[in-house]
């Protein structure tokens, strides 16, 4: 398979990991983790999604020890991918991780990262328009930095991901408003359906029947609309029918 195609099958499957709109987190971060390294030429990466607080952010890596290494520094509050999420700018810089200004400023993830075999790191933000959601970081073990054209494409990759699963999410919460909003209507149709059936049985108005309704869940502590369907199936507490 050439370049060319692993970077499109590499799309193809980020837009299929959400294609159903579900939002759900680890598909397309395993998606893009995975194949990131074979794509950029770099030993491994970790991809973090945080569209909230950074305690709670997600995260995948193409291997197991690399993926550890990142859910330790979220909660470690330290590394790349923390520094560029809480920067909220562009691309962290590259780092040497044998430098001493590294070790001090990641004093846990360093060493760490070293043990493992890499070098160099830099933190590119998946971003939606100019929010970031979350961070792809490189890893390498050469000895030199990240050629401009790995930067290039990662920042693509990065804000692709960044940009379908916040649509994801936006059709997830669709789904979920629209779901309440039928469950609202359908619990005011019974509720409506009961006042019509106690105005009748009383003789009273709708507002008066309303009212002796809601008193009558409230001094039970029952939900409103349980005790009206119960109503309109005949299954009420006399109580409540009988005058």
């Amino acid at each position: 398979m050439t370049p060319e195609q692993r970077l499109a099958d590499a799309f193809v499957a980020l837009a299929a990991s959400t294609a159903d709109g579900s939002s759900d987190v680890p598909g397309p971060l395993s998606v893009l983790a995975t194949r990131a390294p074979a794509l950029l030429s770099v030993r491994a990466a970790t991809v973090v999604f945080a569209p909230g607080q950074y305690d709670a952010a997600r995260a995948a890596g193409s291997n197991p020890l690399v993926s550890r290494l990142e859910h330790e520094a979220i909660g470690w509050r330290e590394g790349p991918g923390h520094d560029c999420h809480r920067a909220d700018a562009g691309p962290w810089a590259q780092t040497a991780l044998t430098s001493r200004p590294t070790r001090q400023r990641w004093p846990r993830y360093t060493p760490r990262a070293l043990t493992l075999g890499y070098t160099h790191v830099v933190a590119l933000p998946l971003r939606e328009h100019t929010v970031t959601k979350g961070v792809l970081t490189l890893l390498s073990g050469a000895q030199h930095a990240f050629p401009p054209s790995t930067l290039v494409l990662g920042r693509s990759l990065a804000d692709f991901t960044a940009v379908i699963m916040e649509r994801a999410r936006e059709a997830d919460r669709s789904r979920t408003l629209t779901a309440q909003l039928e469950q609202a209507l359908a619990s005011r149709v019974v509720i409506e359906q009961a006042k019509g059936v106690l105005a009748t049985r009383w003789a009273v108005p709708l507002d008066e029947a309303f009212d002796l309704l809601r008193k009558h869940a409230r001094s039970r502590q029952r939900p409103l609309r349980d005790v009206a369907r119960e109503v309109i199936e005949g299954r009420a507490d006399p109580d409540l029918t009988d005058r």
